[in-house]
């Protein structure tokens, strides 16, 4: 964790108490420390704490920043083992901390824990949901006040999504460039040139980063330094977003091909061969792999080995991406239309016609689905029967790709303005306006929103001071 890139101020005042009282207790007795089962994680986080050299069978208090949360008896030896808190759900992005006090005393043991709510990948995770259920600080009773926070300019298009963790935002441009920027100030941290277009989102998995390029290929970086971990050559552009989990590098390419690549080594696991490019990126959901193709299909595989498990042809190219919710996969096609799929079987369960192609991959979150239309319009639908609840009117195609966080949707448009509207009813909250079209789709992480355009820049927006 790179906790200086998070500390403020008064966390760092905060911080020097705290260690006052972590050596007025040393004073007594060295041994005495505590230790986290791991020091970061979004609110809901279970976390466990363990201690040692604490006063015998005695009541120990644990405390989450002041608020009591558990409490333990020490053994023989003064020690106890993993006692399990949960982190609370109202717990603030930024650094807090943990402490184990013995019952009668005021002071004790303290180790700091960093709550953070990344957006990691494409549309937020493996399962492509686009739905942050860990924000809390942004909400829409507050986001229009959303003010720019930073903006960050690249030569060319931004097209690509930024991902954002552990302090750093990654974006690729037009300019054949993939950045990776402080997320609090937007400063550039490292560029890494390569030959082609960026508009494939990052994904960030440990202590990589993820992307593909126009150049045919697919890069892997270190995160914090870009130095060039490794590189897998396709036989067409790259310009599906890589999806990383249990260790896999899951991507298409417009080869026709879809690829699992291992993430530590770039060495090939399978490839499975479609019949149109490949501009979806994929999703993963217990053990199969669903993307969609330039030749009207959606595919799903079999994520070790490659091996066809389903397929199902809509009427056109499919360039959105599957989001997997509840055994159910939801994506459009350019035949207008928004299907939901059987994760399992691939059936139909419904389909739902717009006025124009559907290249956004849909939102899901509270049994909605979210998804806008080149026909100028964001899509509410009851993700279990695929009836309308609302749409909003934009003043342009909408291709980018919803994100929804506490009660609001983001989006972006062909209109040059970035959206954020009442996802429950469709009411219009706030927007901003960038220099040209928003075809990049938002990311929500630590109470802030990030999202590309093409007049060339990166936009964060927080809130402003009342």
């Amino acid at each position: 964790m790179h906790l200086k890139r998070m500390i403020g101020t008064s966390t760092i005042r905060q911080l020097a108490l705290v260690l006052i009282v972590v050596v007025s207790l040393g004073a007594v007795c060295f041994s005495q420390s505590i230790s986290l089962s791991r020091s970061f994680g979004p609110p809901t986080t279970q976390v466990g704490v363990s201690g040692t050299g604490f006063p015998a069978t005695t009541t120990i208090l644990i405390y989450f920043d002041a608020k009591p949360v558990n409490q333990v008896v020490s053994n023989g030896s003064g020690s106890f083992p993993n006692v399990f808190i949960t982190i609370p759900a109202s717990a603030l992005p930024g650094t807090h901390f943990i402490f184990a006090v013995p019952l009668g005393q005021h002071t004790g043991l303290s180790a700091p824990f960093q709550v953070e709510t990344p957006w990691t990948q494409f549309h937020f995770d493996a399962f492509h949901i686009g739905f942050d259920r860990y924000e809390n600080v942004l909400s829409a009773q507050n986001v229009d006040k959303l003010t720019v926070l930073w903006n960050f300019s690249t030569a060319n298009f931004v097209q690509s999504s930024p991902a954002v963790a552990d302090g750093i935002l990654y974006v690729g441009s037009n300019d054949h460039t993939f950045y990776a920027l402080q997320a609090s100030t937007g400063a550039l941290l490292w560029s890494y040139a390569t030959n082609g277009l960026v508009t494939s989102v990052p994904a960030v998995a440990n202590t990589s980063v993820y992307v593909g390029s126009n150049d045919d290929n697919v890069y892997a970086l270190n995160a914090d330094t870009a130095v060039l971990l490794w590189k897998f050559a396709t036989g067409g552009a790259v310009t599906s977003s890589p999806c990383v989990t249990g260790g896999v590098v899951y991507i298409g390419s417009e080869d026709s091909k879809v690829y699992a690549l291992n993430a530590t080594t770039g060495a090939l696991l399978w490839s499975y061969t479609t019949g149109g490019a490949v501009l979806s990126s994929p999703a993963v959901s217990a053990g199969v792999v669903y993307i969609g193709s330039a030749d009207s299909n959606v595919y799903a595989l079999n994520a070790k080995t490659g091996a066809l498990v389903w397929e199902h042809a809509t009427g056109a190219g499919v360039s959105s991406s599957p989001a997997l919710v509840n055994g159910v996969a939801y994506v459009g096609s350019n035949d207008n239309s928004v299907y939901a799929l059987s994760a399992s079987k691939g059936t139909l369960l419904w389909k739902y016609t717009t006025g124009g192609p559907v290249s956004s991959t849909p939102a899901v979150a509270n049994q909605v689905v979210y998804v806008g239309s080149n026909d100028s319009n964001l899509y509410a639908l009851n993700a279990n029967k695929g009836t309308l609840l609302w749409k909003y009117t934009t003043g342009g195609a909408v291709a980018s790709s919803p994100a929804v966080a506490n009660g609001v949707l983001y989006v972006g448009s062909f209109d040059s303005n970035v959206y954020g509207l009442n996802a429950s009813t469709g009411a219009f909250l706030w927007r901003y306006t960038t220099g040209s079209a928003v075809t990049s789709s938002p990311a929500v992480a630590n109470g802030t929103l990030y999202v590309g355009s093409k007049d060339t820049n990166v936009y964060a927006f927080h809130l402003s001071d009342p």
